[in-house]
């Protein structure tokens, strides 16, 4: 029978796989369900918990395409490292590059409590790892990298695929330079409103003193920003070409506004 598939943002049913203990009808009722079910969803494996069930069991299809199940598997040896873009059913149309062992080797048993051992490599060993992973409540978020996980969640949220060179969040922390930079700016824009009320030099001195040094401060940050900006932009993959003409608009509006600030803080207070 067909079952519904865990995915996002629903959690894994349980922390932790209960390892199959009595080989009985209901455990071949779930390796049948888990079969019915990775043939209605075109999928090349399933895990136990990904249909909310607890127990230790994994299906998957080996290279001919062929069933094969797993019940209390453990991966006991393994060697070298792959990466690949990897899939799984719990996040529905996303993709990640993931590094795995490239060979590995694996005990279980079959339905019939017989123990079995399998070595696998390459994309199946990558498909083994990843359906295992499940049975520790695991995905292959858990592989990524700290900035590689801030990214694919940034991905999830926004609903585009980490694969997709066409996706581009469309905010940022650089967003907090620029807040910082305006505030600034309107600070100094008031300081100048104020400084035409103000008839001591003294104080018209230390005014115009306080607008010339901060408005160096502003340039500061703001080659900060156009910096980070780009380094922000790349992390993700579609923002190099549609995110530099703003960052570059971005600087240039700031010492545009900056520009015509100290131009009447010249005339009205230095002066």
């Amino acid at each position: 029978m067909t079952k519904e598939i865990i995915t996002y943002p629903t959690p894994l049913s349980v922390e932790y796989a209960t390892d199959v203990r009595v080989f009985n009808d209901e455990l071949f009722a779930l390796i049948e369900d888990l079969k019915d079910t990775i043939n209605e969803n075109n999928l090349e494996g399933l895990s136990a918990f990904q249909i909310g069930n607890y127990y230790n069991v994994v299906v998957v299809k080996d290279e001919n395409g062929e069933f094969v199940e797993m019940i209390n598997p453990r991966l006991i040896s393994y060697n070298g490292k792959i990466t690949a873009k990897e899939t799984t059913a719990y996040y529905p149309n996303q993709s990640a590059e993931i590094t795995r062992y490239e060979n590995i080797s694996v005990v279980y048993q079959d339905k019939n409590a017989k123990d079995c051992s399998m070595k696998a490599s390459g994309a199946f060993a990558a498909l083994i790892q990843r359906k295992i992973d499940y049975t520790f409540g695991a995905t292959f978020i858990h592989k990524m990298s700290k900035e590689e996980k801030e990214r694919f969640e940034q991905r999830l949220q926004y609903g585009s695929d980490i694969g997709n060179s066409d996706y581009c969040p469309t905010s940022f922390k650089r967003d907090k330079i620029v807040l910082v930079m305006n505030i600034i700016m309107a600070i100094m824009a008031l300081a100048t409103i104020v400084s035409l009320f103000i008839d001591d030099q003294s104080i018209l001195y230390t005014l115009w003193h306080f607008l010339f040094y901060t408005s160096f401060g502003v340039i500061g940050l703001d080659i900060i920003y156009f910096f980070y900006a780009q380094y922000e932009g790349k992390k993700a993959s579609g923002c190099s070409s549609c995110q530099i003409g703003n960052i570059i608009a971005t600087a240039g509006i700031v010492l545009i506004k900056l520009s015509v600030i100290m131009l009447f803080a010249y005339f009205f207070v230095y002066q």
